[in-house]
């Protein structure tokens, strides 16, 4: 069936179809038994201009159960790639695979038709064949790749991207280490995908208690605490819903590694050592920190920035952050990264010699939504017994689709987002974060396209302005337009929004240049606009980048002509 595809042209139902068949069916699970007969090499590293890849099944065991993985080259992750700014560069990808498969360069601003998706800028990669990408590198620092076919990221296809930039680096280092966080399950993502479908909240195990009832009783009296109950009940939400998949399903790795297996870098006291910081999961958002150590940001999404020192960042699900850390003393830290529903963590170690580790902070209590991550600004503006009123009456005008909408969201970059709000350290925000250089376009954008983004967590139903994928039309950019998106979070869920093709250049509240970005991070009941050139032609994916959101029907396609 996957083979039916011979043009990117194709009818809408039959790309869907194309994507589904295009991954793993639910007949065809790839996390299935398996028998584990050597451990997971070591994460390679790549370097030159010619590449041969090769995408198959490998037996895993992260977790004491084996499992087969969807692998480059044979591990999870794939090697890690790196580039030189101005090569060219050809990667021969071989598909082992029963099925079409499929390698996306994240973040790479590549020609439409060597960018991945199947079905919009190619036919895939078909069972059995191969296919050979070829590009112009154009631009430095830290990126990644995965696969774009169904659930094949989620069961282990993707690795890391390093390009080194042509004039060398604006923030050197002594050393550096690619740091990949992912999110690994030994469940079938078809039955992740049909469990979320059939009850969105089975993997939260972090639901309200009646424990929770009366410790709010007594911070807020019986009557407030039992208003705000039937709030939420009535709402058919729940304010401790921050993570679809928790580690009831998930284990965090680094590298490839469990906490237990303990990755580790090494370091000599008093050498700067450049983390590359790289997001690769699934569907996973992280708080990531080092005790002991201040973070100094230097690129976010591959570009550099004004250097920012903090001590804690949220690396939301495709996003990129480059730090520079300066161990003086002669001893190990732990690189922390908690999951958002502090359900669980992956974790690594900086040290100077092998063998050694520290200290692994205890998971942070789980904070509860508030009602700005609800009402927006109107909460903020009315206090909590106004945002109350106002919460039983919120409104839709997208249908049954749709379970709420924000009247009025709140425009901030300066919020770290639940569960960091009440850090007594310096936590990274989009405010704080300045791209070098500025703008790529010094032009204002001549119009505006408003987007919300929509969904029904009980029905696990997302989408753009109400309508998921299969029923919306392609989003139409003039070539060489200067254009703005406006992105509204109508949801009480994070939305990491990404563009393929083009830079998101994202703004101030006052319209401002912030900072280039390829992975957009959108809070609940928030608003967020950035600028996009659109000097790209071809057909693009334009999605949320929790891979459970976007085959929910949270993508659009995007036609540069």
């Amino acid at each position: 069936m996957h083979d039916d595809a011979h043009s990117i042209h194709l009818s809408r139902r039959r790309f869907i179809q194309g994507l589904i068949v295009a991954g793993v069916g639910a007949g065809l699970g790839v996390v299935r038994p398996a028998v584990a007969t050597a451990s997971m090499p070591r994460m390679r590293e790549l370097s030159g201009s010619e590449f041969d890849l090769n995408i198959g099944r490998s037996a895993v065991d992260f977790t004491g159960r084996a499992r087969t993985a969807v692998t480059v080259d044979g591990g999870v992750p794939g090697p890690v790639l790196r580039w030189k700014e101005g090569d060219m560069v050809s990667l021969l990808v071989r598909n082992g695979l029963d099925v079409t498969s499929s390698i996306h360069w994240h973040g790479l601003i590549v020609p439409a038709d060597q960018d991945g998706v199947p079905g919009l800028s190619f036919d895939g990669i078909p069972a059995g064949g191969s296919h050979t990408y070829r590009f112009a590198v154009r631009q430095s620092g830290t990126y990644w790749y995965h696969a774009h076919s169904r659930f094949q990221e989620q069961s282990g296809l993707y690795g890391a991207i390093v390009i080194e930039p042509r004039d060398g680096e604006r923030y050197p280092a002594d050393r550096e280490h690619v740091v990949l966080i992912s999110d690994w399950s030994d469940e079938d993502p078809e039955r992740i995908y049909a469990n979320l479908r059939s009850r969105s909240g089975m993997y939260n195990y972090g639901r309200p208690t009646l424990a929770d009832f009366l410790r709010d009783a007594r911070a807020k009296g019986f009557d407030d605490a039992m208003a705000m109950r039937r709030m939420w009940n009535r709402m058919r939400m729940d304010p401790t819903d921050l993570a679809d998949i928790s580690a009831a399903s998930y284990t965090y790795l680094v590298n490839g590694n469990t906490p237990a297996a303990n990755w580790t870098g090494l370091f000599r006291p008093g050498e700067r050592v450049r983390l590359r910081l790289i997001n690769g999961s699934s569907n996973s958002i992280f708080d990531l920190r080092v005790p002991g150590l201040r973070l100094r940001v230097i690129a976010a999404d591959g570009q550099d920035v004004l250097p920012v020192e903090v001590d804690e960042l949220r690396l939301s699900a495709a996003e990129t952050y480059d730090v520079l850390v300066e161990p003086t003393e002669d001893r190990a830290y732990t690189i922390f990264a908690q999951s958002i529903d502090r359900s669980g963590y992956a974790r690594a170690t900086l040290a100077p010699r092998t063998g050694m580790s520290a200290a692994v902070p205890s998971l942070d209590t789980r904070r509860r939504l508030a009602m700005r991550d609800m009402m927006g600004s109107m909460a903020e503006d009315s206090g909590d017994h106004g945002a109350m009123a106002m919460a039983s009456h919120a409104r839709t005008e997208y249908g049954p689709g749709v379970d709420m909408r924000v009247d009025m969201p709140r425009t901030n970059l300066d919020d770290p987002g639940v569960g960091l709000r009440e850090r007594t350290h310096r936590v990274l925000t989009y405010a704080d974060l300045r791209t070098v250089g500025g703008a790529l376009d010094p032009r204002e954008p001549a119009r505006t396209i408003e987007l919300h983004l929509t969904g029904n967590m009980e029905r696990y139903a997302w989408s753009f302005d109400g309508l998921k994928f299969s029923q919306a039309k392609p989003m139409h950019f003039r070539q060489g337009e200067r254009l703005r998106l406006r992105l509204v979070n109508d949801t009480m869920m994070n939305h990491p929004i990404h563009l393929h093709g083009m830079w998101s250049e994202v703004e101030s509240p006052g319209g401002a240049f912030q900072v280039r970005k390829h992975t957009v991070n959108v809070q609940p009941a928030q608003q967020v606009s950035y600028a996009v050139t659109a000097d790209n032609p071809g057909h693009w994916a334009f999605h949320c980048h929790m891979l459970y959101h976007m085959e929910a029907g949270m993508f659009r396609e995007v036609v540069v002509s």
